[in-house]
């Protein structure tokens, strides 16, 4: 039975080459184009199963490598954000400096810019040292002044630098003249130990034309501070000894508890 199978598929195979091989050359191509088209879908996806992997193994990376470029990513990251800050605070530096050599050249005196090194913590921040000296022209009692107002004097020079006591510091008595119709005159002195920003001034006339906030300026009197820097304005007022007197409390321009830079009155 089985023989008799095999005969006959065998048979059938030589009928089939037979009539292949009879056939005409165009019809044979013909023939072996459609036989071909049939088998190409299968061709092509056993060629793309093929390349899948190796396209996954050239697009995936090791977990070490992916650690390592995610942290380079963010040192890189980190460094233009220090880079960008760093451009910012230059850039402020700049605008500052410019602002202060524009005023510098509006001002009647010769001025020298001195940098703030040091202040003295345990004198309730009313002393300073500069990074100025005797080697840079500097000579004690100087006023020491920024572009919003005086600051105070030079009390002690090194060669490379000095010390400054501040406005409101009892080493520190500045002659004050208040911008009113009547130009009081007063004497400032110390300031309050909890408020840097507020000083006395004393000295005053009885009949004193105060006014919350009246500007006040250096006079000019006692050879130190030449006249017309500005030191404040007029807080409030009272009188003081039965009334034979008046004191005032003046709100200081400079910000002493915050000096980066500062100009030393030359001449």
């Amino acid at each position: 039975m089985f023989k008799q199978k095999n005969y006959l598929a065998l048979g059938a195979v030589v009928l089939v080459a037979v009539v292949l091989l009879s056939l005409p050359t165009r019809a044979t191509a013909r023939l072996k184009l459609a036989v071909s088209s049939w088998f190409l879908p299968l061709f092509g996806l056993a060629s793309a199963g093929q390349q899948i992997p190796a396209d996954l193994a050239d697009s995936v990376l090791p977990r070490r490598e992916l650690l390592r470029q995610i942290d380079a990513l963010r040192r890189e990251n980190q460094e233009l954000q220090a880079q960008q800050t760093q451009a910012i605070a230059i850039a402020r530096e700049n605008d500052e400096l410019h602002t202060l050599l524009g005023w510098q050249r509006t001002v009647p005196w010769r001025l020298k810019l001195a940098n703030v090194v040091m202040r003295d913590p345990a004198n309730w921040w009313r002393t300073v040292q500069i990074d100025l000296g005797s080697r840079d022209g500097i000579q004690t009692n100087q006023p020491v002044l920024t572009a919003d107002g005086l600051v105070g004097r030079i009390s002690a020079v090194n060669y490379l630098n000095s010390q400054v006591v501040l406005v409101g510091d009892r080493d520190c008595r500045v002659s004050a003249r208040i911008e009113n119709s009547t130009h009081d005159v007063g004497v400032l002195s110390a300031g309050g130990p909890l408020d840097t920003s507020l000083v006395e001034l004393n000295y005053l006339s009885s009949s004193a034309n105060l006014k919350s906030g009246q500007d006040v300026f250096t006079s000019g009197l006692g050879g130190v501070f030449p006249k017309g820097i500005p030191i404040g304005k007029i807080v409030d007022a009272e009188s003081v000894e039965y009334g034979l007197a008046t004191e005032a409390r003046v709100k200081l321009n400079a910000n002493l508890g915050a000096l980066d830079q500062v100009w030393v009155l030359i001449e």
